[in-house]
């Protein structure tokens, strides 16, 4: 059994609106020249035949010298047909061959001009496919929800569909943004209480008449309240995020690895994990609290997801690759990661598996938060499983400009 063909390139509606009016156009100078040549035929058929049912006494009187040779009567007669079936013949091939010649060079141009005609009339619809594209090729969807077609043109239906097509963009950017507004305003009314709630407890906790009790149940509350805090912290710094950085700023991130090593070195102290640091330049532009959110949630999250048997390790790296993209790579000592949850892991409170889990204070907003970050400076962020255990998580970032 054979088989199939492994690629059928598809036409073009192009080619065959193309193909489709070449074909009419052909179809319809053959039809005229058939009719052409019936009535040609015809009509000189005709004309010869007159000339003899005119005068039916010629037939006897007619004479012709033919090469030294008088013909009379009936053999001036036949020899007058045979010239005039030769001349009928030749007229007849003629009007055959030069209307087919001229049929293909007409069609030829005809295809042309199709071809033409047909990519201006597609254009807008070109116009429109290639917005659309640039939409969904955006790193998050409600990035590139900015673009219009904006197209000009008379009130046909390919402008009904593009205006339809910007109708219906706008409201998904207005219903992405309301979206951002209400996460940023709720976590900011959010805060007030849990400060007050913060305040209230250790108001109560630090009384001179507290019991162990009270003290305990205020120890167990303040910590409940500050892992609140944090993801409170967390949805709007991811809110942040996810807005275009406006205001850009020179950054080296390997200023920023050493920098956020320094503040997370109590927690891989108290992990009992080592932290190796390999910093070379990598200049890059933009926010630079965002930009060293990104590395410290790295560094965090390498530090929180890993083992807990006093073996663990996270390696910190800071490069520039020969691509114009500067990379924060980390990784870490832990568990084998299955590839299919690794894309998981990039998504708001998901947490693959308590049991990697070093300290119980994340919020499942981490590497959300890389991602939204490192995208809003046009990179992106990847990560592959290690071998023997544990993640590389590469952030990679455009390279600053001399």
């Amino acid at each position: 059994m054979r088989a199939p063909w492994p690629f059928r390139p598809q036409p073009t509606l192009r080619l065959r609106l193309t193909l489709v009016y070449g074909a009419l156009f052909l179809l319809a100078g053959l039809t005229l020249l058939g009719v052409t040549y019936l009535l040609f035929d015809q009509k000189l058929t005709q004309s010869f035949e007159s000339r003899f049912a005119t005068e039916p006494g010629m037939n006897k009187t007619l004479f012709i010298a033919k090469d030294g040779v008088r013909l009379e009567g009936e053999a001036a007669v036949e020899w007058v047909r045979q010239q005039e079936a030769v001349l009928h013949n030749a007229a007849v091939t003629s009007l055959l061959a030069e209307g087919a010649i001229a049929l293909l060079i007409v069609a030829g141009g005809a295809v042309g001009l199709g071809w033409v005609v047909a990519g201006r009339v597609l254009a807008p619809l070109h116009l429109v496919t290639d917005t659309a594209r640039r939409i969904a090729a955006a790193p998050l969807a409600e990035r590139g929800l900015h673009e219009r077609i904006s197209l000009r043109g008379p009130e046909d239906e390919v402008k009904e569909l593009a205006d339809t097509f910007d109708t219906m963009v706008e409201r998904l950017d207005h219903s992405f943004d309301g979206q951002r507004r209400f996460v940023a305003n709720a976590s900011h009314e959010l805060r007030t209480p849990l400060t007050l709630n913060r305040a209230l407890v250790e108001l109560a906790m630090h009384r001179r008449t507290a019991s162990a009790d009270v003290k305990e149940l205020g120890e167990s509350l303040l910590e409940i309240n500050a892992r609140h805090e944090r993801l409170i912290s967390g949805l709007l710094l991811l809110a942040r995020s996810e807005q275009d950085i406006a205001d850009r700023s020179p950054v080296d991130l390997a200023d920023v690895v050493t920098y956020v090593i320094e503040q997370t070195a109590a927690d891989a102290r108290d992990a009992k994990l080592a932290v190796y640091e390999v910093t070379a330049q990598a200049p890059t532009t933009g926010d630079a609290l965002l930009l060293e959110r990104l590395v410290h949630n790295l560094v965090e999250n390498g530090i929180r997801y890993n083992v807990d048997d006093g073996t663990g390790w996270v390696r910190v790296v800071s490069r520039t690759v020969s691509d114009g993209r500067v990379e924060v790579e980390v990784s870490n000592t832990g568990p084998n990661v299955p590839p299919y949850d690794i894309p998981l892991l990039f998504k708001p409170f998901h947490r693959h598996g308590t049991e990697r889990v070093v300290t119980g204070s994340s919020a499942g907003l981490g590497l959300s938060i890389v991602r939204s970050v490192a995208l809003a400076h046009g990179g992106d962020v990847r990560a592959k499983p290690r071998d023997g255990g544990g993640l590389i998580v590469t952030a990679a970032l455009p390279r600053a400009r001399a």
